[in-house]
């Protein structure tokens, strides 16, 4: 059964789930859902994803929302390593994708930052407003990853949940013209995960469309 992805290439979260379905081993086929000339919006789309978002996921004769989610499923059904064994292992990777899906992500869409901009009356630029708030999450994240359990990975040997997270954030930070490189631990990791064939496969440059 074919997997089809409802895909965007500058798209963190369906970043996240490209790199997932390569980490699973699982082929699938890409549906282009252009966020910047505003297909989210068109009806049909709507009525796949009623959020507007991508991704939207098609597999094993269902469809999902919300790349969290989608990992998981995928994770679950197709045993992908993606969180550990041990209950506060799990624990503790959850959290380190949470405070890059859930606290970075959020308030650094352009959706957010063009929103804080107007608030400001032009005062505050959008990049500002995405850099000073991605610097502060980043900044935290770090410090979480100064933990004994981290190792070339954010946790362990094995990439998994947070390191599928990590990736397009530390994307999005270069895309943004923020210099994290004194973010020692995280770009660290992500140097390695850059080498994983996976992670390589699902970079934006390998999806961006023409035009």
């Amino acid at each position: 059964m074919t997997i089809t992805l409802y895909d965007f290439w500058r798209s963190s979260a369906a970043y996240r789930v490209r790199i997932g379905l390569g980490l699973a081993g699982l082929d699938w086929q890409p549906l282009e859902v252009n966020l910047i000339e505003g297909a989210q919006r068109a009806p049909g789309y709507m009525a796949i994803n009623p959020q507007g978002l991508v991704p939207v996921i098609e597999i094993d004769g269902h469809r999902f929302t919300q790349s969290l989610a989608i990992l998981e499923y995928i994770d679950e059904t197709r045993n992908a390593g993606f969180l550990p064994d041990d209950a506060p292992g799990r624990a503790r990777v959850r959290a380190l994708a949470h405070a890059v899906a859930m606290e970075i992500h959020p308030v650094c869409t352009p959706r957010i930052a063009g929103q804080a901009e107007a608030a400001s009356n032009g005062t505050l630029s959008q990049a500002d407003w995405v850099r000073a708030n991605m610097r502060r999450g980043l900044e935290a994240l770090e410090r979480m990853l100064d933990d004994p359990a981290t190792g070339p990975f954010c946790h362990g040997d094995r990439p998994g949940l947070a390191d599928i997270c990590l990736v397009p954030q530390v994307f999005n930070a270069g895309r943004w013209g923020l210099d994290i490189s004194d973010l020692r631990q995280i770009t660290a990791v992500a140097g390695r995960l850059a080498e994983v064939p996976a992670f390589a496969a699902a970079h934006p440059d390998r999806h961006a469309r023409p035009g």
